[in-house]
């Protein structure tokens, strides 16, 4: 009989009833092997409810504002067992009430979501569209991750799909189908060891184990400990039966931090999250987790939405990095996450760096957090000797007009290499980024687009741009045709070093090819900020050349940032008892330099904290920055409802996206012109900002209008 009609087939169809008797024999074996028919993604047409809570409320993975709700979807009878809350499933999406056929709603395009809640009844008055498939029947979306990723995006004025895309990793089946270790019983507190270098250090370790919430801003001591210690503290939250998490800014540090955890605890109590990892190993970590197999995680930015259970402590090292600022939308940082998660579940929370950022000040200034900082006694024995060379220095120094390096660092290089690694630091990579006129310094441009020409390897000019070959340049102004390089990247550098140290190996560590590690042995690493590897036994020296590059940069965190990067490679220096020496080429009188030579980040950033204050930027005011087409950010500010102590900055121009250059978060499209205006509100008014901008983009997207408009709360840079 057919399904459809109910009619008798004819003999000729090849229908059952005409078959030879072997093949109905085939057919019933067949019919005796198949499984049980699964839910297929179609229209649910004539299908049984569910007997109890027939009514599915799922988060559809569209992650555009207007859209940010959920919608109401029929359970079928079929998939009652499997349709649990936290699971992924498919739906039809975009169905109007034009395809409605005995009392369902059909059509649409199937899309994915999350199963966020069973009810008995719809507040939906019309049919409701049936569930088309449950993806798995693993439940990834517990209530705690979704009210973390409900105040993320109310935070950033974001969608939670967007949030959910970015907590929630990818399925890999064959992931979800083995079994997650057993968990292993709480390990014994540790010992205090260099945790007692530090005021305090040993009552914050004493308060993690016995199931206390301390929160503290955490300023290390330079060496390689921190690791070390990081690995304590989660051991301690361990001990007191709880959970902890733990975000760094790279894969580097993350294999730090699980090589101190492995030698402390052993292997089986701690997951790592990175990205190197791969999809399917990196699910199978965090399925650990979620299932409660796990109760420690270490990782890199996305691990900051890990499902750790029962969590006891939340820390991040090294806040400053830009790596801590997620690219894709909400763009939230790992830092206010962790903050938030800390709020929410009540646990420690820890924020360690070599360095200290404003917002680090701000949180001890608060009294929301204490201070875990070493006594001065302890910062000099663990520093190395800081010197300078300032503009008056290079005047007087004839080696320092003629060559790369300043008299004094050559010295404190040769020095070093008698004992050592030396580390140089340059602040470009590449070869010689910028070129000008060696007569009158004008800037050498290209003829085609007028984009800056670059010095290459074997001694040909290309722009940057375009990146045409230039073979006969001459300078527009004057005439000349000899040129010099106004930035000295890492690989001219490594090439003058190797030919005043000729009997020295010279390694590079930058974008292209990042090292982790050197042997203790004689050599020089030049690196650019970030990239440095960290030497065995420390650094003998290291010299820190262009500072003025990272200081004249037009933006509110340079000083902040400049000293930050000083700070990480000075840390991997040896301290100045066994000899450890850092040359740093800046203006001594300057802020940033004068508190690297003191080794005081700390004070450097409440000073900082201060002058904000006085100015109203952040970290004390909130603020979002608008940007996109002239026209369309002027229809945007008009028809938002800002909160009445906001205020308006600008909008002012952007710089343009050079043509064939990579294009940055943010940053408008190359041959496009767009306009940036800044809303800051005082204290205490962030959140109503964030929801009125949310409001009016929802509104503008629902509208369909033309040009798009980029709304960011809290932008890392705003010039």
């Amino acid at each position: 009989m057919s399904s459809e009609n109910g009619a008798p087939r004819p003999e000729g169809d090849g229908g059952a009833e005409g078959a030879p008797p072997e093949q109905l024999a085939l057919i019933r074996e067949s019919v005796r092997k198949a499984q049980v028919p699964r839910a297929k993604p179609r229209t649910w047409r004539g299908a049984a409810l569910a007997p109890r809570l027939p009514v599915a409320r799922v988060l559809v993975d569209k992650g555009v504002l207007h859209l940010d709700r959920y919608f109401d979807y029929a359970v079928p009878a079929e998939l009652d067992e499997q349709a649990q809350p936290g699971v992924r499933v498919r739906v039809r999406f975009g169905a109007g009430r034009g395809r409605v056929r005995e009392g369902r709603r059909e059509g649409g395009g199937l899309i994915d979501g999350f199963l966020v809640e069973r009810r008995a009844e719809s507040d939906y008055s019309g049919p409701l569209a049936a569930l088309a498939q449950v993806v798995s029947p693993e439940p990834v979306l517990s209530e705690e991750l979704l009210g973390l990723a409900r105040a993320v995006a109310d935070r950033y004025a974001g969608s939670l799909a967007d949030v959910l895309q970015l907590a929630v990793p990818p399925r890999s089946a064959r992931a979800e189908q083995r079994p997650s270790p057993a968990p292993l019983p709480p390990p014994k507190p540790p010992e205090t060891a260099s945790w007692g270098r530090y005021e305090h250090g040993e009552a914050f370790l004493q308060a993690l184990a016995s199931g206390g919430s301390p929160r503290a801003v955490w300023n290390a001591l330079p060496g390689p400990l921190w690791s070390e210690e990081l690995a304590r503290a989660v051991a301690a939250a361990l001990a007191s039966g709880r959970g902890a998490l733990v975000v760094v800014p790279d894969g580097r540090s993350a294999a730090r931090v699980d090589a101190a955890l492995t030698a402390l605890l052993g292997a089986g109590r701690h997951a790592l999250l990175t990205a190197e990892a791969g999809p399917e190993k990196r699910y199978a970590q965090w399925l650990a987790v979620r299932r409660g197999s796990v109760r420690a995680v270490v990782g890199t930015r996305a691990a900051m939405f890990a499902p750790v259970q029962d969590l006891g402590l939340v820390a991040v090292w090294d806040d400053g990095d830009d790596s801590h600022s997620e690219q894709h939308a909400p763009q939230p940082h790992a830092r206010d996450v962790l903050l938030l998660r800390a709020a929410l579940d009540k646990c420690a929370f820890l924020l360690g760096s070599w360095s200290c950022t404003v917002e680090a000040a701000q949180l001890v200034e608060s009294g929301w957090a204490r201070p875990l900082v070493a006594g001065r006694d302890q910062v000099r024995r663990a520093a190395p000797l800081v010197r300078t060379v300032g503009d008056d220095d290079l005047a007087r120094d004839e080696a320092a007009r003629a060559a790369r390096l300043p008299t004094l660092a050559w010295q404190a290089a040769r020095e070093g290499l008698r004992h050592g690694p030396v580390l140089v630091q340059v602040p470009r990579r590449g070869y010689a980024p910028r070129m000008a006129c060696d007569r009158c310094r004008a800037p050498a441009r290209c003829r085609h687009c007028s984009g800056p020409l670059q010095g290459q390897d074997a001694g040909v000019l290309r722009c940057g741009w375009c990146g045409r070959d230039e073979s006969a340049w001459h300078c527009p102004e004057c005439g000349g045709f000899r040129l010099r390089a106004q930035v000295v990247g890492a690989r001219r550098t490594a090439e003058e070093l190797g030919r005043a140290f000729p009997a020295v190996p010279v390694r590079t560590s930058g974008r292209e090819h990042v090292l982790d590690t050197v042997p203790g042995t004689p050599a020089l690493v030049v690196s650019t900020p970030g990239a440095e590897p960290v030497a065995e036994g420390g650094y003998a020296a290291a010299l820190l050349l262009d500072g003025w590059a990272m200081l004249v940069r037009p933006d509110l965190r340079a000083g902040e940032d400049a000293l930050r990067r000083w700070i990480a490679a000075g840390a991997l220096v040896r301290p100045q008892s066994e000899g450890g020496t850092v040359v740093v080429v800046a203006e001594p009188t300057l802020r940033p330099v004068q508190a690297l030579v003191r080794w005081d980040p700390v004070g450097h950033a409440v000073r900082e904290l201060a002058e904000r204050a006085e100015l109203g930027f952040p970290p004390v005011s909130r603020m979002a920055a608008v940007s996109g087409p002239p026209a369309a950010v002027a229809e945007f500010l008009a028809a938002v409802e800002l909160p009445p102590d906001a205020e308006v900055l600008g909008p002012v121009p952007m710089p343009p996206t050079p043509p064939g250059r990579p294009r940055r978060a943010g940053a408008p499209p190359p041959g496009e012109h767009w306009e940036r205006a800044l809303v800051r509100v005082p204290p205490g008014s962030g959140a109503a900002l964030a929801a009125a901008l949310k409001t009016a983009q929802a509104a503008r997207l629902a509208r369909g209008s033309g040009e798009a408009v980029r709304v960011r709360i809290d932008p890392p840079d705003i010039g």
